[in-house]
């Protein structure tokens, strides 16, 4: 068990503060560094996204700023602009009403607007490593009081190329100053920069469960040969039917296509990547956290700083190229106790890769093929079925009544709630439900073909050979419509008369009711 914010050194004023936010208990890497901060040493801090370090480096830096000295006494370089925020943000709550005053500068805001708050005079400046040097050479940002220097995602600056850009903002920042960089990974060029820059640092190192195993559900769709990616994802969608999710894919075209088409299906989905302007991206994820948007595809560079709580599902449309990527995406959920999952799509030349990440996250994944459309169907009905109790506990089913009396003269009432259900049904019924086939036993054949000799030659000939999956087979069609509107035999079943008269009484007025009740009970099932 960790010691308490106030055992690590934290001021009384501080500790209530973070109580008031939720925050009762460090974290292990806010444990293991704030102590260090605190008592002037450099740190070099080695944890993965979602572990708390920016609360690890910003609380000790709050405890120490000089309130009256309205001058930039910390900077924190960032390497996206949607981190550079998110920092910001997270600091700005930790400041409560001490009085202290933070800036974000960052590009695609306007950078008079930003010279302007640096004039009015701010203690702590979060930013990214261009906009930074940008206000550097105008002169409207000073570094000269600068007594904390923090370098967040350090690896992710690597990757970027914007490590040339970092290490020209530490030779310009005073040398009698306090650093600490945080890092997932540890390469060898980042070793390098805190070799030249950190001042005998202490190396704090949290060993993220890989994963979080226990929290994250990871499972593999086996994309079908001769199947496109984007359409096997229509159906393990309307099967999961995920509440919250992150879509990543690796291209901005990608994401853009495949947003049209979920969109063109009826998801409520957006893309977020690096082609949209900031203005765009700050609604959009304003949108995403208040769950007018249900998922979003995302780049990894977009979505570095996108954070959202309680995310149900992270969706790996294309399996990144690193472990360490894989093990960032899916992090994004499961975290603060929740459960979550973790979807790959993964292609046939693929599997070996996914073995490798198995490996690496000491967890073996779930290996599912596509949902059959009869599948699809079956949690539709359930689903319609759950609709359906709601409404019979409502206030609106009496308006409708008199509509079932009077059709009841005419037809049995298990017939007409069964016709009602049928048209609630057809309305939510996907679209592309109708059209799209199953995957056939050929498309299903082994993804990872057995090589088998050829003869006739001098040398043999490797030629590949597929192998049938063993278990469950797909269903192409039989009971395509669950236990809804079919008999025996697959034949429609037919409404039955009451009465046993020859020939159903016809009536206009009837005819009237029934477009009404079509329309009553498509908005019942879909309240």
């Amino acid at each position: 068990m960790n010691p308490s914010f106030q055992e690590l050194g934290l001021s009384e004023e501080r500790v209530q503060q973070l109580e008031t936010l939720g925050f009762t208990e460090p974290t292990n890497i806010q444990a293991q560094a704030i102590p260090h901060l605190l008592s002037g040493r450099d740190v070099v801090g080695q944890s993965q996204t979602g572990t708390g370090k920016t609360a690890a480096f910003s609380l000790p830096i709050l405890e120490r700023l000089d309130v009256n000295h309205r001058a930039v006494q910390a900077l924190v370089l960032a390497p996206t602009r949607e981190l550079a925020i998110q920092v910001h943000d997270a600091v700005s709550t930790f400041i409560g009403n001490s009085g202290l005053r933070t800036a974000a500068i960052y590009g695609g805001q306007s950078i008079d607007r930003q010279i302007m708050q640096l004039r009015r005079g701010v203690h702590i400046v979060v930013g990214t490593p261009g906009r930074v040097i940008d206000l550097l050479e105008r002169g409207s940002l000073k570094l000269d009081y600068v007594r904390w220097f923090v370098l967040d995602e350090a690896d992710e600056m690597l990757s970027m190329g914007f490590i040339d850009d970092v290490e020209k903002i530490l030779s310009q920042a005073p040398t009698e100053r306090q650093t600490a960089l945080f890092s997932a990974t540890m390469p060898p060029s980042i070793r390098q920069l805190v070799n030249n820059y950190l001042n005998d640092p202490v190396t704090v190192t949290v060993q993220q469960p890989k994963a979080a195993p226990n929290k994250i559900n990871q499972v593999a769709y086996v994309v079908p040969r001769n199947w496109s990616k984007a359409r096997a994802l229509q159906p393990i969608l309307e099967m999961e039917d995920p509440e919250s999710a992150l879509i990543f894919v690796r291209t901005r075209r990608t994401a853009a296509e495949l947003t049209s088409q979920l969109q063109s299906a009826g998801h409520s989905v957006d893309e977020y990547h690096g082609d949209l302007s900031q203005q765009a991206r700050e609604r959009l994820l304003g949108r995403f956290r208040n769950r007018q948007v249900r998922w979003v595809v995302a780049t990894d560079i977009a979505a570095r700083g996108l954070d959202v709580d309680q995310l149900s599902h992270v969706i790996n449309f294309d399996l990144p190229d690193s472990v360490e990527t894989y093990v960032h995406r899916i992090g994004r959920t499961g975290r603060a106790g929740k459960e979550g999952t973790a979807i790959t799509l993964v292609q046939p030349f693929e599997r070996r890769k996914q073995q490798i990440f198995e490996r690496h996250v000491r967890q073996a994944w779930q290996v599912l093929p596509i949902p059959t459309r009869a599948q699809i169907e079956a949690r539709y009905i359930q689903k319609l079925q759950e609709q359906v109790r709601e409404a019979l506990t409502g206030e609106r089913l009496a308006s409708f009544l008199p509509i079932v009396r009077e059709l009841s003269e005419e037809y049995d009432a298990h017939a007409i709630a069964a016709a009602a259900l049928q048209l609630a049904y057809d309305q939510t019924r996907p679209a592309w439900l109708q059209t799209e086939a199953d995957a056939t036993e050929e498309e299903l054949l082994s993804p990872t073909p057995k090589p088998k000799l050829r003869g006739g030659g001098g040398s043999p000939r490797r030629e590949y050979s597929g192998e049938r999956r063993g278990g469950r087979s797909w269903d192409n069609g039989e009971g395509g419509r669950g236990e809804g509107g079919r008999g025996e035999g697959g034949r429609s079943v037919k409404p039955k008369l009451k009465g046993g008269s020859s020939s159903p009484r016809r009536e206009s007025a009837a005819s009237g009711k029934k477009i009404g009740s079509v329309s009553a009970a498509q908005e019942s099932a879909s309240s």
